[in-house]
């Protein structure tokens, strides 16, 4: 199956406000300037406020950037009074690896941390703000991923970069099963939508500063230069959400062979990213965790 889907299918986005988390490289670069094109005003919200800054005015258009470091909780506590009134879309698109196993300040395993802790607060703080969609930026590393309830900050487990990275991405999807389903029973006119890029040559391979992992890295940005999306593909998944009449709840991926690249198209998850009942426990935690809870 092939998709003729372009950037143009998103028509003219003015007057519309959305945030783009991790909006300065990869991915969320090439959501941000897609959705500028087409006239909406994007929040960049970002780590670096300099660069953010610098990416604002490469891409022109209409932007503001607000500082975020989905990695510290005071941070995510205090975007919400920077941000100017409401907004019709969050994309929870940042994401991280880390080559070595750490805590972010808060005491989070640093990978589950910033791809699931950080941007579940937000969105649980911000959700009154939000007039339209929430898409998450899953991944369909989460196919691989095993999942320990009761060790979900990999304190006891053996800990390596991608089985963390599959953990927490797993982790997005089933909260955002979860939180498709709170929404549909509280009858919200706000919907939710779970996106996987494809395998994207970006920033996020950047594990590393040492010899061995810079050259890994060199590595896989050569031979994704030529079998993997660029940025403006990678992002299509989520720019097809916000053009596309698809279901409340749905998993947009590509449609190319292992989900490498390919256009945007509708796909399937793993049986244990269908679980209910592991999602509404992926959510409990989350709660504790953050001490935040989505208001419906």
């Amino acid at each position: 199956m092939t998709t003729n889907w372009t950037p143009d299918r998103l028509g003219d986005l003015s007057g519309q406000r959305i945030i783009v988390t991790g909006a300065t490289n990869g991915v969320g670069l090439g959501t941000a300037r897609a959705l500028t094109r087409a006239g909406a005003h994007v929040i960049l919200a970002v780590r670096n406020t300099t660069l953010g800054e610098q990416r604002a005015a490469e891409i022109g258009g209409s932007t503001s950037v607000v500082e975020l470091d989905l990695a510290d909780m005071s941070s995510v506590r205090a975007f919400p009074a920077k941000l100017e009134g409401d907004v019709d879309v969050l994309i929870n698109n940042a994401g991280a690896l880390s080559q070595h196993r750490r805590d972010t300040v808060d005491g989070f395993e640093m990978t589950i941390g910033t791809n699931l802790l950080g941007p579940f607060a937000l969105t649980n703080l911000l959700f009154g703000r939000v007039r339209s969609k929430i898409v998450n930026v899953g991944s369909d590393a989460h196919r691989s991923a095993k999942l320990d309830l009761d060790d979900l900050h990999l304190r006891n487990a053996k800990w390596n970069v991608m089985g963390a990275y599959a953990r927490s991405k797993l982790a997005v999807m089933l909260w955002g099963l979860e939180l498709d389903r709170r929404l549909r029973v509280a009858g919200s006119p706000v919907v939710t939508q779970l996106t996987h890029p494809g395998w994207v040559a970006s920033n996020l391979s950047n594990v590393s500063d040492n010899r061995v992992m810079s050259l890994v890295h060199r590595g896989v940005q050569a031979v994704g230069s030529v079998l993997a999306n660029d940025i403006e593909e990678g992002a299509a998944p989520t720019l097809y959400c916000l053009s596309e009449p698809i279901p409340p709840g749905s998993y947009v991926g590509v449609d190319g062979r292992f989900g490498l690249r390919g256009g945007p198209v509708l796909i399937g998850r793993s049986a244990v990213a269908c679980d209910y009942e592991i999602a509404a426990r992926i959510v409990d935690f989350a709660e504790r965790e953050t001490g935040t809870a989505i208001p419906v």
